[in-house]
């Protein structure tokens, strides 16, 4: 887990399916691609909602998205399945929804999933992508967290 950027207030991530600090098999595309659950810390408040990135830096033509939730309610602590209301945004696959690691079978890619607590609500819509996300979070995040895993393909 990461500190805050930009003066935001820190949220603690973390994610009972992910002891250790790596994907077990059944999260990943190797597996049956089931999305790992998700616990973080109380937003601070003037959050009006909560936003998802799952991210992958260490593919070689830049960073790859793998997951995008919003709109998720900012009484909300933890996540196991996505809530009413919520919206899932368009992954680096070209799908909307969780698509789990999936690495070339070399190195271990570190996977961030990052959670952001905007002081608006972001309005965006199903199958957002992740530049419309960031475009329209940007300077408006009050917290952010993060929880860092790792997945290795044998």
């Amino acid at each position: 887990m990461n500190g805050p950027d930009h003066g935001e207030s820190p949220l603690a991530v973390a994610s009972p399916d992910l002891t250790g600090g790596t994907f077990p098999r059944e999260f990943t595309c190797d597996g049956v691609n089931r999305r790992p659950r998700l616990e973080w810390s109380t937003p601070p408040p003037g959050a009006q909602e909560l936003a998802i990135e799952l991210l992958d830096p260490d593919t070689p033509g830049g960073t790859f998205t793998h997951w995008l939730v919003y709109g998720i309610p900012s009484g909300i602590s933890s996540l196991a399945a996505v809530p009413a209301g919520a919206a899932e945004g368009v992954n680096d696959f070209g799908r909307r929804g969780y698509g789990g690691p999936w690495p070339p079978r070399s190195a271990a890619h570190h996977y961030h999933f990052v959670v952001l607590a905007p002081v608006t609500r972001l309005g965006l819509p199903a199958a957002a992508t992740k530049s419309d996300l960031e475009a329209r979070i940007s300077g408006h995040v009050l917290g952010r967290g993060e929880l860092v895993a790792t997945y290795q393909r044998a």
